[in-house]
């Protein structure tokens, strides 16, 4: 026995009954290690169907998940091109960049997942976990999303953390493996987390901020008035020359829902990121440069809850046709208030 599989592991896990080259295939039988490990495959669950071998109905839904296809980059992104560019970019960029980073069952269940050619290795040895967001969501999700939810970006950290909460706690198991449908991105999905979901507006503290939510229900999103402070906003890192960031707090309009207000996050995607195999995004402008965005530092009270004179007198973070991105899209200009 190795220091990666022990004997109380073995009897304790189920995953280990049958022995390694159940996964793992190679030679078990042989008696060198040159031999044991002929055919042997590193990492059995980047094929589903390795782990589908005992859950066959998760591993089934799970090769249609966003989280293994990663459509939700393809699609994001391929209205910009020209359909002879839409073919470059599934050759030349998706299989080699985007689809590297689609996460096996093995990456959230045993082993951190692999960025850029690094990864922290077991996340308890070789034992099978059921959850350890910090060691699996944070480093996929670690860019933006985990250090505005932990408050490692600057500002408190989000109120469902500080209060014992998880990645899981709203994102549900069956959000992650699937549900058997092919979304084509992920605010598709038919069951994705809605704070609806836990603040019924009835459950409204005083009566001016029950008044407060049914007068804003429709035309303002939640995170307009409850993200806390600046989230992150990106720029250049999609030009492979480095990246810079700013915190911020913007709002626009939703690209998505035409007369709503919302917080919208910059996308770092320019008029040359993929000029370098031949892409020059002749439908740039149907895309904006600012997406919705859910930013993960929410807080009950803010400046836009105590003060309506934040919004409608001041109009502080409102997104301006003067700080749009020099040569950005013309499709920004919708976003505008």
């Amino acid at each position: 026995m190795g220091f990666v599989v022990n004997k109380d592991m073995i009897a304790t896990d189920p995953h280990f009954e049958y022995g390694c080259s159940f996964c793992h295939e190679g030679d078990a039988n042989s008696a060198t290690k040159a031999e044991a490990h002929k055919g042997m495959v590193k990492r059995p669950s980047d094929n589903p169907d390795s782990c589908g071998t005992c859950h066959e109905g998760i591993a089934a839904t799970y090769k249609l998940s966003l989280h293994f296809t990663n459509a939700g980059m393809k699609n994001g992104v391929s209205p910009r091109f020209s359909q002879e560019e839409k073919k470059v970019f599934d050759d030349k960029v998706f299989e080699q960049s985007c689809r590297s980073c689609h996460a096996s069952c093995g990456d959230c269940h045993v082993q951190s997942p692999i960025i850029s050619g690094v990864n922290t290795g077991f996340i308890d040895g070789h034992s099978f976990v059921r959850k350890d967001e910090s060691k699996t969501c944070a480093l996929c999700h670690g860019g933006r999303v985990y250090p505005e939810f932990t408050g490692e970006y600057g500002g408190r950290p989000d109120v469902h953390y500080r209060n014992g909460m998880t990645c899981l706690d709203c994102h549900s198991a069956d959000q992650m493996h699937g549900d058997g449908t092919a979304y084509e991105g992920r605010r598709d999905v038919k069951d994705k987390p809605s704070c609806l979901e836990c603040h019924e507006k009835t459950l409204a503290a005083t009566p001016e901020a029950e008044e407060a939510h049914n007068i804003h229900e429709e035309s303002v999103s939640c995170t307009a008035c409850h993200t806390a402070t600046g989230y992150r906003q990106c720029a250049s890192c999609h030009l492979g020359e480095g990246a810079t960031s700013n915190p911020a707090i913007v709002l626009g309009d939703n690209p998505r829902k035409p007369g709503q207000l919302t917080t919208l996050r910059l996308i770092p995607t320019v008029r040359t990121t993929f000029e370098k195999v031949g892409i020059h995004q002749k439908n740039f402008d149907t895309l904006p440069n600012y997406w919705d965005s859910v930013p993960h530092n929410i807080q009950k009270r803010t400046d836009r809850t105590r003060d309506c004179n934040t919004c409608h007198g001041e109009y502080l973070y409102y997104l301006e046709e003067a700080t749009l991105p020099k040569g950005g899209s013309t499709k920004n200009l919708e976003l505008v208030r």
